[in-house]
């Protein structure tokens, strides 16, 4: 593997992980207002 393509996966790694930082509560949110919407 060249060094390019560890500078790429790199990139891509720190973008998803990025991401995930914003997705991962937001789901839970959404998933929380499910939750209490399904409750009686």
């Amino acid at each position: 593997m060249s060094t390019h393509d560890m500078e790429t996966a790199r990139s891509t790694y720190d973008t998803f992980m990025g991401s995930l930082k914003w997705i991962v509560p937001v789901i839970a949110v959404i998933a929380l207002f499910v939750v209490v919407a399904i409750a009686p």
